[in-house]
């Protein structure tokens, strides 16, 4: 049963959460991560409570020995909800071959709070969870919030994720009897090495660049304007194929046209880049071209542009979708071959 609703839940979320710039959304999560903070303090400093009156003999436990069983069920609800929102709002910004390893992170965590935390339960591995979905909230909230996305605001966004792991700490140990900063270093430096290994991820684009997330994209024969929207013609596939919508398969030497869809809230706006790669002799894709489009935030569907290669040798190609310090966004796979004989058959959609 707790499978069951583990997985009801995180498909519940999937379709009630909506943009990640959603003003609702954010606040409901920011409330999670207060109520998560405060109740690992209640916890902890109900345990110590509970041991001096033990202690001292004294008659009763008082309200917070009566509650303190309640705070760690509290605690498991509202950390698996945010790790269940946060791997939605990232799964939809990643590209699993260079962000593959982040992800596997926060989907683990997301199982192990929900089957393994009530077995293990630490102030260590607390502070080390809170520090994460701290983390993971700052990183895509502080861009939504200012409109800027670069390293700057994310080490901004990391130091705060470390010092509020470190200030529960401290508020956990703050008054109790022969309490030091010691302690609180003791308690809270798990979860400082754990910010600064992400931190590390960051720079190695092993992070998604949320709130960025690419709606859709494809290769195309033609890419023209049209009553506000984008007439996208691609080869027609064979009557089986009534999913294409691009072509995975280019005939010809072009021209060839990336269009893409990437969306981005509403006070963001930046460049983004097209990189164009072909596949070597040796097995590795070579940049042939990084093209830049200035995007703007708000529109639901993803804003729209595209970017034009002259000439294109056969063999695989590939179009990474990234922002300007190169953390990957989406990526567009696809194979060109000479054309032999009559010219492809061509369709249309419109987007």
């Amino acid at each position: 049963m707790p499978a069951v609703f583990f997985f009801s839940g995180v498909t519940f979320d999937s379709f009630t959460l909506t943009q990640i710039d959603s003003l609702l959304d954010d606040l409901i999560l920011l409330g999670y991560l207060a109520l998560v903070g405060l109740l690992i303090v209640l916890t902890f400093r109900a345990e110590r409570i509970e041991a001096r009156q033990v202690e001292a003999g004294a008659g009763g436990v008082g309200l917070a020995g009566r509650l303190r069983p309640y705070y760690p069920m509290a605690i498991h609800f509202f950390l698996g909800s945010l790790f269940s929102a946060q791997s939605i709002f990232y799964l939809k910004s990643a590209s699993w071959s260079t962000t593959g390893l982040f992800l596997v992170v926060l989907v683990a965590l997301l199982l192990a709070n929900e089957f393994l935390l009530e077995r293990v339960y630490s102030l260590r591995l607390l502070a080390c969870l809170y520090a994460l979905v701290c983390f993971s909230f700052i990183t895509f909230f502080l861009p939504v919030v200012t409109g800027l996305m670069n390293t700057a605001v994310f080490l901004i966004g990391a130091g705060l994720s470390a010092g509020i792991a470190v200030g529960l700490v401290h508020l956990v140990h703050r008054g109790t009897e022969g309490w030091s900063r010691r302690d609180v270093w003791w308690h809270g430096a798990p979860a400082v090495l754990l910010v600064s290994v992400l931190v590390g991820f960051y720079f190695l684009n092993w992070i998604p660049p949320v709130p960025l997330s690419m709606k859709r994209g494809g290769v195309y024969h033609q890419v023209a304007r049209e009553d506000g929207g984008y007439r996208l013609t691609f080869e027609q596939g064979a009557w089986y194929q009534v999913w294409k919508r691009s072509d995975d398969l280019f005939h010809g030497e072009g021209p060839a046209y990336c269009f893409t869809a990437v969306y981005a809230p509403v006070r963001l706006h930046g460049t983004i880049y097209h990189r164009w790669q072909h596949r070597q002799s040796n097995g590795d894709f070579a940049q042939t071209d990084r093209i830049g489009m200035t995007i703007s935030g708000g529109r639901e569907g993803g804003f729209r542009g595209y970017t034009v290669k002259q000439r294109l040798a056969p063999g695989d190609w590939r179009v990474d979708v990234e922002t300007a310090d190169g953390r990957i966004i989406g990526r567009i796979g696809f194979r060109v071959e000479p054309q032999e004989g009559a010219r492809p058959a061509l369709e249309s959609v419109t987007d």
